[in-house]
Formats: C-alpha cells, sequence, structure tokens
C-alpha cells in the first residue's frame, strides 16, 4: 500500500452529541449506584458474596492499609493472579526521620580507587622530595652535573677576563714606559 492512502477517516463522519438530559440521567444513574453499594456497606451484609471485603472486615485496622497498598501496587496481571513468592521483597518508603546518615557510607568501587590513587600520589611526591624516588635521584644526579659545568664555566670566564686585565695592564705598561723613553 503506498505512502498517504489509508482506509477510512474520522474527518466525514456525522458528529454525535449527547444531550444534556442523557448527561444528568447518567449522573443520577451513577450516584444512585454508588449509594446502593453505600447502603450495603453500612448494613454490614456479610452474605455479599465478596469473600474479600469479608476477610477484610475480620482483619485489623493496619492490616487493611496494607492490604489496600499491596492492591494499588498491583499492575497489570498481577491484579488477576495471586501470587505468594517467598523471595519477593517489598519495597518499604523510608521516611527522612528512620535514615541513618551518621553511619559509615559504603563507598563505590571508582570512589575507593579515585582516594586510593591520591593517597599514592602523596606519598610518592613526599619520598620524591625526600630523594628516595628513582627519578629523584636521577634529578639529583643532573643537577650536580649542571652544577659542575656552571662552575667550569664561571672559572674560565674568570680566568679569561684576568688573561684579559693582565694583557691591557701590560700594554699599558709598555705605552707609559715607552712614553717615558
Amino acid at each position: 500500500m503506498p505512502k498517504g492512502v489509508r482506509k477510512g477517516g474520522h474527518k466525514g463522519r456525522v458528529r454525535q452529541y449527547t444531550s444534556p438530559e442523557e448527561i444528568d440521567a447518567q449522573l443520577q444513574a451513577e450516584k444512585q449506584k454508588a449509594s446502593e453499594e453505600d447502603e450495603q456497606e453500612e448494613s454490614g451484609d456479610g452474605a455479599s458474596g465478596d469473600p474479600k471485603k469479608e476477610k477484610k472486615s475480620l482483619d485489623s485496622d493496619e492490616s487493611d492499609d496494607e492490604d489496600d497498598d499491596y492492591q494499588q501496587k498491583r499492575k497489570g496481571v498481577e491484579g488477576l493472579i495471586d501470587i505468594e513468592n517467598p523471595n519477593r521483597v517489598a519495597q518499604t518508603t523510608k521516611k527522612v526521620t528512620q535514615l541513618d546518615l551518621d553511619g559509615p557510607k559504603e563507598l563505590s568501587r571508582r570512589e575507593r580507587e579515585e582516594i586510593e590513587k591520591q593517597k599514592a600520589k602523596e606519598r610518592y611526591m613526599k619520598m620524591h622530595l625526600a630523594g628516595k624516588t628513582e627519578q629523584a635521584k636521577a634529578d639529583l644526579a643532573r643537577l650536580a652535573i649542571i652544577r659542575k659545568q656552571r662552575e667550569e664555566a664561571a672559572r674560565k670566564k674568570e680566568e679569561e677576563r684576568k688573561a684579559k686585565d693582565d694583557a691591557t695592564l701590560s700594554g699599558k705598561r709598555m705605552q707609559s714606559l715607552s712614553l717615558n723613553k
């Protein structure tokens, strides 16, 4: 079937409107039905034929609340099938007052690994500053070589400057001697 071609649509149909009298009649029927049900419950008619209602009337108030919650939580086919699973854990909601915030919090694997990583880095930096790691020893050796090279360069520069000064002094002496003659 090609795109855009559909059978039957709602646009060409005749609209049906409900008259106000019909709406009023429906509302009155619903109210009457609800009032009849209330009267049956008040009369305490135990032979109504509904075993669940009879069971509820025999149980305490607490079980009524739990039963209502259980019925509300059931969805789909669960309402039709009665299941007694011993492994099923009913989820209970905790109130804010029941929460235990003071107790030790279990960390996730990622959080634990992150903390261990930070501690290992701090230990390494302490050992590095103390000069106990291989990298620190290599750095100190490199620094010692650089210091020796700089000392030698400074010594050579000093010798060259002295040699230059001696040369200029000896040159001036020669000039002054030659002028004195």
